[in-house]
């Protein structure tokens, strides 16, 4: 099977505040394009520079308009298996915040989205990593039981068979039950009963159960198994997401120590 790799930039017009002292027609056509071809040659040099030699080299595509919604219909138009994107190491307010790129699209994308935040501790030796491989050695899917997380689980099923890796299913107990210890059990059991007969003879699995604040544990679980990725599902902006700051997802974005693929139904 052939795998097609598009890098998308996208031109966002209005970060170019000089451009507003531009007059419309040929002066601001050719400065825009002008902007499209030095955003051309830079993504041409990151994709030099983060590339191994011997595969098919990534298409190359840069875009105007809203970032979001242009990652979003491209997509769509490339029917793209996956979006992979990063996010910005902001720090407090910032990096909770609602309404990021980032947040837009794993919660509107047509595809699974594997979102890459390069974590504080990490910045300062970002500029002395080379372009290598990465294997997943250990996956960690975090599960509410919901119809969500249960898609999610079949690409970590998946992801977990292609490279031969360890799989570790985690749900967490947002309550302090008043029996944990039979509800820890209970959570356990269905853990079990979400990973096929037929998977369960393949793969290494484990199960754990936590109890507390659902981003809090899965991040701290994390940082304690160390997982190459961790997958979640994602449900879509409706009337409740709006009202509350933050999501558990995109929490475990901003805060956590690993990329997160989500899944969205």
């Amino acid at each position: 099977m052939v795998v097609v790799l598009v890098a998308l930039h996208i031109v966002e017009l209005w970060r170019y505040p000089s451009l507003s002292f531009v007059p419309a027609g040929t002066a601001y056509d050719e400065t825009c394009r002008a902007l499209c071809q030095k955003s051309e040659q830079e993504l041409q040099e990151l994709v030099k520079s983060n590339t191994r030699d011997g595969g098919p080299p990534p298409e190359l595509v840069v875009e105007q308009g809203n970032a979001a919604d242009t990652i979003l219909s491209f997509a769509a138009r490339l029917r793209a298996d996956a979006i992979v994107m990063g996010t910005h190491g902001r720090r407090g307010y910032d990096r909770l915040m609602l309404g990021s790129v980032a947040e837009r699209v794993m919660r509107n994308a047509p595809c699974p989205v594997l979102v890459v935040n390069k974590p504080q501790d990490d910045l300062s030796a970002a500029s002395n990593e080379v372009s290598q491989e990465h294997r997943l050695r250990r996956i960690l899917l975090c599960t509410d039981f919901s119809e969500n997380s249960e898609r999610a689980l079949n690409y970590a099923i998946s992801a977990t068979t292609e490279y031969d890796a360890e799989l570790t299913l985690l749900h967490v107990l947002e309550e302090k039950p008043a029996k944990t210890d039979q509800a820890r059990a209970a959570a356990t059991q269905q853990l079990e009963q979400l990973i096929p007969a037929e998977v369960r003879k393949t793969v290494n699995t484990r199960l754990a159960v936590r109890v507390g604040k659902p981003y809090e544990q899965i991040i701290q679980f994390a940082k304690e198994a160390h997982p190459d990725i961790v997958t979640m599902g994602v449900r879509g902006r409706g009337s409740l997401d709006l009202a509350v700051f933050g999501s558990t997802t995109y929490r475990v974005i901003q805060l956590g120590p690993c990329p997160v693929l989500t899944v969205h139904i």
